[in-house]
């Protein structure tokens, strides 16, 4: 794993645009914060929230999470003009579930309004619904996650969804990640920052 494990360290990893560092800071984080909320997944994370199970807690809903992971295997490729973060959490209200079932929907749920691509509509009613079904059933509480540790399954791309909101005394800059190289952040200071 790149990073210390979750019982050494109590942390988790969440990554954000370097635009939104200065309201990170200042705000902290919260779930519907960034424009992309709006524009790019509410909708998806409405469809996901409409086939969770009753078993699932009321309170566990996609469209209010925060995002993050327990950690990166080996090396992660951090896209370019973004910041990594540590943060500390409550466990208590948090949720695990495999990413990967979630992302082998998105892009057919985006394209099936799309004339020549509305075949990717029956994809989404029968194998679309199926992972996002499987997506919820191997999902669990992150209390639940430290003992049964689903997050260091071969082909289990844990993501933590975070139900409450992040403040900034709980972040931690780690990696600032630029086109050209990823610096930790006391490195990109002593770089960018000279007498400061």
């Amino acid at each position: 794993m790149f990073f210390d494990d979750y019982l050494k360290t109590g942390k988790i990893y969440h990554i954000a645009p370097i635009n939104d560092l200065k309201q990170i800071l200042l705000n902290g984080i919260k779930y519907d914060d960034k424009v992309t909320y709006g524009d790019k997944y509410y909708d998806f994370h409405c469809f996901i929230d409409s086939l969770k199970p009753s078993h699932i807690p009321s309170w566990v809903k996609r469209k209010k999470s925060i995002f993050a992971t327990m950690n990166y295997r080996d090396h992660p490729n951090f896209y370019s003009h973004n910041v990594v973060m540590a943060l500390t959490i409550d466990p208590s209200r948090c949720w695990i579930a495999n990413e990967n079932r979630a992302n082998q929907t998105y892009e057919p749920f985006v394209l099936q309004e799309v004339e020549f691509l509305n075949g990717a509509e029956e994809y989404m009613k029968q194998e679309g619904k199926r992972l996002i079904e499987e997506y919820w059933e191997t999902s669990l509480s992150f209390e639940d996650n430290l003992n049964k540790r689903m997050d260091l399954k071969e082909g289990y791309d844990a993501e933590v969804l975070i139900l409450h909101s992040i403040d900034p005394k709980d972040i931690e800059i780690l990696y600032i990640v630029s086109d050209h190289k990823v610096m930790e952040f006391n490195e990109w200071k002593k770089v960018f920052c000279k007498g400061k």
